[in-house]
């Protein structure tokens, strides 16, 4: 791994948490993430399963962790199977993991080879009453894909079918929400290395240059701060791609007088930011452009002071489209009549600004919530409003990410540069 060890308290107490929320005498099993064919003879870059990372810390493939506290053989409470390594490995593939690695990184005492794994399990399994089985419960996530954990499900319902079997998710989406101060600590890791990676591309940017180019400039300075790379595909949307929300192609050249939105953020050890700027490709806003950007400034600075525990998400969007609304009638693009025969199921608003503005951060991008549970302390959320013109040729949409806290929230993006006239200012310095 290119980022730096863990203080494994994170899992340990990840653990702790979560199996005092399992039912009494319970099984529990998590898998790695499968590996996926690229082609012929190769493989996509690993990438681990969240929930799996977030209670061992394990970055590995081909790994699997059974959880059962009331076990009748206190060695078997907690067990860790990896894939054992060899010459021929290690050769054409490189490091895995040692038992003593991983006992250090997970905080596990009882590290197995994975072909112990179905002779340890059969021998405690029949003394459980129930079996808990992590699925993906992510509500943005459409299943088509049988994943390792799921076809385990099947396997263990054939050979077990007289259990209980329960779900993983339903406790995992409660507590991957509630950030601790490691958490926390490394998606500010994630977030220093984006802002570098911003002001180097704001000394970088200049009519003539193309996207990925720039997309360039931000893998260097992620991979050079041992960022795994890119928390998800990186936006470089110069001129009226910017109204194409996910737009990736990162092919076409900047020009002179057009605005770039750059949506962007650094993964490191798993974690992840989420940060979105708007700058003009020549170091100038026009008029115009300075003023759609303030509107969406203004509407990004209100919406954070209403990320605050015991928020609802539904009623924050409803406040945030209220304000949005006024700064779409100041800017001509709606007007008052547009807004009075406007349908409450689609309001007005969203013709310039069609989609949510916040959004949970952790180990995904889109991190595992109840988007119906109010806000709560240790929560990380984004804040991303947006005004999208596709008839003036550009948009513009800024981001930041927001922790909430006990005596309210913290941004950990207030020093990436924001303000227009300090952007304008590092561009022409």
């Amino acid at each position: 791994m290119k980022y730096l060890p863990i203080n494994n308290e994170l899992f340990i107490n990840n653990r702790k948490s979560f199996v005092l929320r399992t039912k009494t005498n319970s099984v529990v099993v998590f898998h790695s993430n499968d590996e996926f064919p690229k082609n012929g003879d190769q493989a996509f870059s690993f990438k681990q399963n969240a929930d799996f990372f977030y209670l061992t810390g394990i970055d590995q493939e081909q790994s699997i962790l059974i959880l059962y506290p009331d076990c009748p053989n206190p060695l078997y409470k907690e067990v860790l199977f990896l894939r054992q390594t060899n010459e021929y490995i290690a050769v054409w593939e490189g490091h895995k993991y040692t038992k003593e690695e991983a006992r250090k990184t997970s905080g596990i005492e009882n590290v197995q080879w994975l072909d112990e794994f179905d002779i340890i399990l059969h021998t405690i399994i029949n003394y459980a009453d129930n079996i808990y089985i992590n699925t993906n419960e992510n509500d943005r996530y459409s299943h088509s894909v049988p994943y390792r954990d799921l076809r385990m499900f099947e396997q263990l319902r054939s050979k077990y079918p007289l259990h209980h079997y329960e779900r993983s998710a339903v406790i995992l989406r409660d507590l991957r929400t509630i950030k601790s101060g490691i958490e926390v600590e490394l998606t500010q890791k994630a977030c220093a290395i984006t802002r570098d990676a911003f002001v180097r591309v704001l000394k970088f940017v200049k009519p003539g240059v193309t996207e990925y180019e720039i997309e360039a400039e931000i893998t260097h300075e992620f991979l050079r701060q041992r960022a795994t790379g890119h928390a998800y595909s990186p936006i470089i949307a110069s001129g009226t791609n910017a109204n194409v929300l996910h737009y990736v192609d990162n092919n076409q050249v900047c020009k002179d007088g057009d605005i770039a939105l750059f949506d962007f953020g650094a993964e490191y050890a798993n974690y992840n930011a989420d940060m979105t700027r708007s700058i003009p490709v020549n170091g100038r806003f026009t008029k115009r452009q300075r003023e759609v950007y303030d509107a969406v400034l203004r509407v990004m600075k209100g919406a954070t002071q209403l990320i605050q525990a015991g928020a609802l998400l539904t009623d924050y969007h409803e406040e945030v489209g209220k304000m949005m609304t006024s700064e779409l009638i100041g800017l001509k693009l709606l007007d008052k009549h547009d807004v009075e025969k406007q349908d409450p199921k689609m309001p007005a608003y969203k013709k310039y600004f069609m989609h949510g503005t916040s959004h949970h951060l952790g180990l995904d991008v889109h991190d595992f919530a109840n988007r119906y549970k109010p806000f709560e302390t240790g929560n990380i959320l984004t804040c991303e409003p947006g005004i999208y013109i596709p008839k003036e040729g550009f948009g513009i949409r800024l981001e930041n990410d927001i922790l909430i806290t006990k005596g309210g929230n913290i941004d950990l993006m207030a020093d990436i540069p924001l303000e227009a006239e300090h952007i304008e200012e590092i561009m022409n310095n």
